[in-house]
């Protein structure tokens, strides 16, 4: 979606290494219209090219794609990609339609470029759940690597949106990566209770000056299914997403299991 970021180049870098010194990597940049809600301004999104395209460059990035809206989408367009089950709860509920847009354009993009791996960060894990599951159920030959969230110095996922943050609102930000490192630990510690887990990280998170909930749920990380309690067989991820004012921030992290 471009405003690029140095987490955006720290998965160029990791798809360089995955396509090594003789391979190719390319980069799409596409504010896509048709991910954005009825109440979320299409028209507003940051759309700093020149810097994107100095970014691209700086990283040895071999194709840089830059369609415009009425290049990749026909006037009289009718199919779209769904997901019906991943795509539901979480950034789904909130922004209906939302996975909808993404299934769709990347599946365009999937059939446009024809890559051998493409790399998605796991800030977004649900988005990253959701497009596996795509490829799995469309039998796209295409392996999805997934790039650890990459951080600010003070825990902060990065994110295009922490630049809309007020002064008071960045500095509170990273209490969110500290909430959800206590829940971890806490869960290390021993308890497996997902009620009580997600009760403490929603206190935690509350406890943040100007700090609104979406939602906080901790799901077994495949399926993004609820969990009741935290089993070895089942790997389990915290998902937030909390707004700071006006802007929206999502994270995430690994729950383990003690036992």
């Amino acid at each position: 979606m471009g405003a690029l970021h140095e987490g955006h180049a720290g998965l160029i870098r990791r798809a360089r290494r995955l396509a090594g010194p003789h391979g190719s990597v390319v980069v799409s940049i596409f504010v896509n219209p048709t991910q954005f809600g009825p109440k979320e301004d299409l028209s507003k999104y940051p759309r700093p090219f020149a810097q994107d395209q100095a970014l691209c460059r700086k990283e040895g990035v071999n194709l840089l794609f830059h369609p415009t809206a009425d290049e990749m989408y026909l006037s009289d367009a009718s199919v779209a990609v769904r997901e019906k089950e991943l795509s539901q709860g979480f950034c789904g509920a909130s922004r209906p339609g939302h996975f909808d847009g993404v299934c769709t354009v990347v599946a365009m993009l999937f059939n446009i470029i024809r890559p051998d791996v493409s790399v998605f960060g796991e800030k977004d894990w649900q988005q990253l759940a959701v497009i596996r599951r795509m490829v799995r159920d469309l039998r796209i030959p295409i392996k999805i690597a997934g790039h650890p969230t990459v951080r600010e110095e003070d825990g902060l996922a990065m994110s295009s949106r922490n630049r809309l943050l007020t002064t008071e609102a960045r500095r509170d930000a990273p209490r969110i990566y500290q909430a959800l490192r206590a829940v971890a630990m806490e869960a290390e510690d021993g308890e497996d209770s997902v009620a009580r887990l997600c009760a403490n990280l929603k206190k935690d998170l509350l406890a943040i000056p100007g700090a609104s909930l979406d939602y906080v749920g901790i799901v077994n990380q495949e399926t993004l299914a609820p969990l009741k309690k935290l089993l070895p067989s089942a790997c389990a991820r915290a998902l937030v997403a909390v707004r700071l004012g006006s802007v929206r921030l999502i994270d995430n992290l690994p729950i383990p299991s003690s036992r």
